[in-house]
């Protein structure tokens, strides 16, 4: 009997098996490649939501846990993958950069937003007022670094890939059986495709879907990544990725030509150069209401997990929650209620 099985391997299944490495614990992960939303975010770790100048959610936490996390999958795979990246957010308006002043007197806030107004000096952008910089901020190859793990757990015998057929699995008080492998315990990390598990229907997963364009273009010679209305985001090579979209309408995974329209519409009203569209990827994020991870124990079934929801800021609160959901099936620690799935008990 091994200790656990994991379904799905996004960021929620890539660091709640880093959680089982570190305790030592056994286990195989299913990934059929049916979520691609984890494979096409944008890969920035931020810990302002720049929109609204306020701290995400245990922003400081999550930054500090989520750092260590990547820079020890980095030695372990024995790749490089992070890359700090300053932030910049555009102003379009006086009142917008005394807004980022005003926020940063908050006391969380002093860590994260600079001080210092810089004045663009890149003829290929449309800057009529500041930048804003935000620091401790970087990216992550998510798709890199997704792909070398499940490479690692392939040359250790611990990857299947297929997909898991909820019909074949059998619970029984001390374990779970499905298809003649034995576990203590199984964690469901399927993102969007939580939808389709029966043991979990009646959390609100919501979904919402982004899509991005990724551009050429020689004349742009962008260093940081700038948020206006939308990002842009350098991947080297005079590639940059555009987006996102949000879209809570359209749950399927196919790109869209609105949604390319849309992209180009934000990005033309402050890019002056000619660039090329070379591709466009979409996905769906996990996403609640509340804007708060799903993670816990089934209400009944007490050695089903799941850990969900984690939206648009995965790469951040991915190792978080991981940790807090072993630490409760583990240790017994309580989960915090903004995250525990009992909030939706009242809607079994």
């Amino acid at each position: 009997m091994i200790d656990y099985l994991i379904i799905g391997f996004g960021l929620a299944g890539l660091n709640f098996a880093e959680q089982l490495e570190d305790g030592k614990k056994s286990y195989l992960v299913f990934e059929n490649n049916s979520q691609y939303a984890s494979r096409v975010a944008g890969g920035l770790y931020n810990p302002v939501i720049l929109k609204r100048f306020t701290a995400a959610w245990k922003a400081s936490e999550q930054l500090r846990i989520a750092i260590s996390t990547y820079k020890n999958l980095e030695q372990k795979l024995e790749e490089s993958f992070v890359s700090e990246l300053p932030i910049l957010r555009r102003f379009n308006s006086v009142e917008e950069q005394n807004l980022w002043f005003e926020a940063r007197d908050k006391p969380i806030l002093k860590e994260y937003l600079s001080t210092e107004l810089l004045k663009n000096d890149n003829a290929a952008l449309d800057i009529p007022f500041h930048f804003g910089s935000v620091k401790h901020t970087g990216k992550i190859d998510i798709a890199s670094m997704l792909s070398l793990y499940l490479t690692d757990l392939e040359k250790k015998g611990r990857l299947i890939r297929e997909s898991f057929e909820y019909d074949f699995l059998k619970i029984n008080s001390d374990a779970i059986n499905y298809k003649g492998i034995k576990a203590k315990n199984i964690v469901f990390a399927e993102g969007f495709g939580m939808l389709n598990n029966p043991w979990f229907t009646y959390l609100p997963l919501q979904g919402n879907k982004g899509e991005y364009i990724i551009i050429k273009s020689t004349e742009l010679k962008l260093t940081e990544a700038v948020k206006s209305s939308i990002f842009i985001i350098p991947l080297g090579n005079h590639l940059y990725k555009i987006g996102a979209t949000y879209n809570n309408w359209d749950k399927t995974a196919e790109i869209t030509q609105s949604a390319k329209e849309e992209l180009e519409k934000k990005l033309n009203q402050f890019l002056k150069v000619d660039y090329e569209v070379i591709d466009q990827v979409a996905g769906i994020r996990p996403t609640t209401k509340d804007r708060r991870p799903i993670i816990g124990t089934h209400p009944i079934y007490k050695n089903l997990h799941i850990i969900n929801g984690l939206g648009s800021r995965g790469i951040l609160i991915g190792p978080y929650v991981a940790k807090k959901l072993y630490n409760y099936i583990e240790k017994g620690i309580p989960l915090e209620k903004e995250i525990d799935i009992k909030r939706f008990e009242k809607l079994r």
